[in-house]
């Protein structure tokens, strides 16, 4: 048992003693970490605070300073964040949360660019790559399944990425560090007379931590805005162009990880990767009337991906065409988003909103005989050449009811339709199953008990439906089993209080249960349903401000997902088995000191629990880390400042861990490691005009 059920009315007690007198309004359930200047005036689209559930938002005063390698990993900063950090090339990991794990089996987080939906068809997050920390304005996330505006890939919450808009700077940023790592960051705003114009550019490079690990990417952005004299329409586009090439260094089994974690072995050397991206967006606001606010999103995502990889050692060279690929995918997405926020009055407000998309994808896979790393250059045998659609209309409405003065009532509803095609390279040809409209019902609310505490709680249901090309999402035979969307009920109970001005505290109860839960890895063409899981957590989170010089949070999450009701294929019982790649807490804390004027110090810990890596929980537990970065910002001038960062402060070992049944012959698996960097330092220098 993760938590006894007596521990809500302790925890919830425990919350209420803790408040000392009030000082400011804590009448919603979002928390903030950092500066961010988010509009919650009457007019216009309802703001995040509008989610009665666990919103948390990171400010770009936390972000513009970071040294990372992939955009995703600024995420970890935020409470309950699993960081699974695969580093292989391109495909270097994602973030997730509410006991999601990062395996790319089960994708359960949406994640959106300004608003613009950033998943690849499979629900990775490959698109979060196209962003660098000195072009985001603030990062927010939303948790739980009572969010109505998101359907696709939106199962445990999302995550939306918000880049500057408008304004006059010129900003820039260039970093030297471990690996040889070079990056030029340079961002730029205009606006005058009613027209904003954003840009950005960038460019990084690095030999990375291990061997074969040479990564160099680009990426391009531009926005251009126009609004009228009287501020009641605006109308703009958004492009990204994104590019990266990159080595893969490979997972080394425990053996090799023991005998130099820096290596990559032979079998990888053609091992590596070439991504494209584009981004494409058009925008209309209108503010029709003091009560109307119409918002259209029209946009175009293209992803292209070129991947060579190996998966196992040399051992495993019985299994001719078996363990080395190359990977294609080029996918395409058009899609329009249009809401509606009518404010009939103070007490009332309707959001209603319709959403399109259609993909047209194709995946490639080729399969090669396992000899010394020359092999990618004859002719593989195909194992796919699938070309697919998959089209989605999404609407939704919800309600924000002031129904006392302390007392907001949010009931809301949402319906997914999804159709599509698939050819094979076989000449099959059929269609995406028919799920029929799958019904998301949704309510919320929150009580001001206090002018500083606020008590809220929220019941939703999601979906996951499969992805991919081929069968069981597309049906390709007559006989093939159909899957049912498998619908995810949450609930989630929580406090929020803020005692002093700069003090938030939150926590939450949330449990989530899910009918007819599916392993999916398209990449591979493995589909394993996991039936009937739970999962289900408590998040404790605080953040202070110390007087002008003292800033201070912390935040534990404990959380477990289970199999309530499954069985392998051959049979054996899955009931009670911990879903694999999930660990049982996830915990950060942080401290920034300003110690003079010129002169801020700061340090951030991040530690995990250990996690099963397979189904049935028989090969151990892995992935634990306790993790410090320490960081220094000195202001040379008002427009000028150096920044030095040193990540994995105490060179702690740690390496994500996962299975390779799929790739071992039955019963000679073992635990395959991809090694996480040791300590490495960092260099910036920054300037502001």
């Amino acid at each position: 048992m993760l938590f006894p059920s007596k521990m809500l009315p302790i925890a919830v007690a425990c919350s209420f003693l803790c408040l000392c007198a009030a000082a400011q309004t804590a009448g919603d359930s979002t928390t903030t970490l950092g500066e961010v200047s988010v509009r919650t005036g009457a007019t216009g689209a309802l703001t995040p605070k509008t989610l009665l559930t666990s919103v948390d938002i990171l400010g770009a005063d936390k972000i513009e300073n970071q040294n990372v390698t992939n955009s995703w990993e600024l995420i970890g900063q935020l409470p309950g964040i699993q960081l699974t950090e695969t580093r292989m090339g391109a495909e270097s990991g994602k973030a997730t949360f509410r006991a999601f794990n990062g395996e790319g089996y089960i994708n359960g987080i949406k994640v959106l660019i300004d608003g613009i939906p950033s998943n690849v068809n499979s629900g990775n997050q490959r698109f979060i790559d196209m962003i660098f920390p000195l072009e985001i304005d603030y990062i927010e996330v939303v948790r739980g399944t009572n969010d109505p505006r998101y359907g696709l890939h939106n199962i445990g919450g999302n995550i939306n990425f918000g880049t500057r808009q408008g304004g006059d700077y010129t900003e820039g940023r260039v970093t030297y560090g471990s690996g040889a790592t070079r990056e030029v960051q340079l961002a730029l705003g205009r606006e005058s007379g009613g027209f904003a114009q954003n840009y950005f550019l960038a460019r990084q490079e690095s030999n990375g931590y291990r061997q074969h690990a040479h990564s160099e990417k680009y990426s391009l952005g531009g926005k251009w805005f126009l609004t009228s004299a009287d501020g009641t329409l605006k109308a703009g586009i958004v492009a990204r162009l994104y590019s990266h090439q990159a080595q893969e260094p490979g997972f080394l089994t425990a053996a090799q990880m023991a005998q130099d974690r820096r290596q990559s072995p032979l079998k990888n050397a053609n091992d590596g990767d070439d991504r494209d991206m584009r981004q494409i967006s058009a925008h209309l606001d209108w503010q029709l009337n003091s009560r109307l606010f119409l918002s259209n999103r029209l946009y175009f995502n293209r992803y292209e991906d070129d991947r060579r990889v190996t998966f196992t050692d040399s051992q495993a060279a019985s299994l001719a065409n078996g363990p080395r690929q190359m990977r294609r995918w080029n996918e395409t997405q058009t899609g329009l988003m249009s809401t509606l926020t009518w404010r009939a009055s103070d007490a009332v407000t309707l959001d209603t909103g319709l959403q399109l998309e259609r993909q047209r994808n194709n995946y490639q896979r080729f399969r090669y005989p396992f000899a010394l790393p020359t092999d990618f250059d004859v002719t593989g045998a195909v194992s796919n050449n699938d070309n697919y659609t998959l089209n989605n209309v999404g609407a939704y409405v919800q309600a924000v009811v002031q129904a006392t003065d302390r007392l907001k009532l949010v009931p809301g509803f949402r319906a997914d339709r999804f159709t599509g095609q698939t050819t094979l390279n076989t000449g099959v040809q059929a269609s995406l199953q028919d799920y029929g409209w799958i019904h998301q019902p949704k309510f919320s609310m929150v009580y001001s008990a206090t002018d500083s505490v606020s008590v809220y709680a929220n019941w939703g249901r999601t979906f996951q439906i499969l992805t991919g090309s081929r069968a069981p999402a597309y049906m390709s035979t007559p006989t093939q089993a159909r899957f049912a969307p498998s619908i995810n009920t949450g609930k989630e109970i929580g406090v929020k209080f803020a005692p002093a001005p700069g003090t938030e505290m939150r926590a939450a109860l949330w449990q989530q249960d899910a009918t007819d839960e599916v392993a999916n890895m398209p990449a591979t063409g493995t589909t394993v349903g996991l039936g009937q899981t739970r999962r289900r957590g408590l998040d404790l989170q605080a953040s202070t401000r110390l007087g002008s010089r003292w800033q201070l949070w912390a935040s534990h999450s404990l959380q477990e997902a289970k199999v309530v009701s499954a069985f392998t294929a051959d049979g054996v019982p899955l009931a009670g088995k911990q879903v694999f790649s999930t660990p049982r807490h996830i915990s950060n804390v942080g401290v920034e000191y300003r110690a003079a004027p010129d002169l801020r110090l700061g340090m951030q810990g991040r530690a995990q629990g250990s996690y099963y890596i397979d189904s049935l929980n028989a090969k151990g537990k892995y992935g634990a880390f306790v993790l410090f970065d320490a960081n220094v910002r000195y202001e040379l001038t008002k427009t000028v400042s150096l920044d030095l960062q040193v990540k994995n402060l105490t060179n702690r070992k740690y390496a994500y861990a996962w299975d390779d049944t799929f790739f071992w012959p039955a019963g000679s698996s073992q635990p395959m490691f991809s090694p996480g960097p040791g300590r490495t330092a960092f260099i910036s220098l920054n300037f502001k005009m």
